[in-house]
């Protein structure tokens, strides 16, 4: 499928009710052009296009909104360079499209790890969350990741629990609750940081502690028991 074809699809599937449900519902406001579609549509259309890193710079290169979600659907993560990633992150400005990039690319990159420490030092809100995210969806990609990977951001995110911007904190309780939903050991470690991180003084530690705990304590929680050579041996 050619660039014209992929954007003629595009613009057929466009609804502009939908920008309007997005931004209402979902918080979802983007300074690039946006049609209006659905993440379930485009990972259709993601499907049926098969992975292709040229189209996919291609079509991120148009500035569509919604070209460019399709573009972390359809490139492959070896062939996206640490330039490329860096020049994209840049151009972020929903948490949807941030993470669309994180969850389906980013995270199977050589440099996931590295740009996790790098991106979450930026000022950037949805840079810095696009480091965060990463910790978060990290342990997907690499299942058989030690469990001091994972150990090892947590003083990033004892520190960033301090910021009080939405995405940023959201993204900070998420990253801890799929890191002690890895496995006991993990969570027990994530338990005693939400603690850590309970005992500050701001309202967005406070809030990410509560929830963290929350849902860690829960008798039913489910853990993934990765790596599964040890946690299910």
């Amino acid at each position: 499928m050619t660039k014209e074809e992929v954007l003629n699809r595009l613009e057929a599937l466009s609804n502009p009710e939908k920008v309007v449900f997005k931004a209402k519902k979902f918080g979802v406001q983007t300074a690039s052009k946006t049609l209006g579609i659905y993440q379930k549509d485009l990972k259709l259309l993601a499907k049926e296009i098969g992975k292709n890193t040229e189209l996919g710079i291609a079509l991120f290169d148009t500035e569509i909104y919604e070209a460019r979600i399709l573009c972390s659907k359809i490139c492959k993560p070896k062939e996206v360079t640490e330039k490329m990633m860096d020049t994209w992150v840049e151009t972020f400005d929903t948490w949807e499209i941030c993470d669309s990039f994180c969850m389906e690319l980013f995270k199977f990159s050589p440099y996931a790890i590295e740009k996790a420490f790098a991106w979450s030092d930026r000022e950037e809100e949805f840079v810095k969350r696009a480091g965060i995210v990463l910790m978060a969806v990290y342990g997907f990609a690499d299942k058989n990741a030690e469990n001091a990977v994972f150990e090892s951001f947590f003083p990033v995110l004892i520190h960033e629990a301090q910021d009080d911007r939405i995405y940023v904190k959201k993204a900070v309780s998420w990253a801890l609750r799929n890191i002690g939903k890895r496995n006991s050991d993990l969570r027990e470690k994530v338990m005693r940081v939400a603690d850590e991180i309970a005992a500050e003084t701001s309202d967005s530690a406070r809030w990410i502690a509560k929830d963290v705990l929350r849902e860690l304590k829960k008798e039913n929680v489910k853990s993934l028991d990765y790596p599964r050579e040890i946690y299910r041996a």
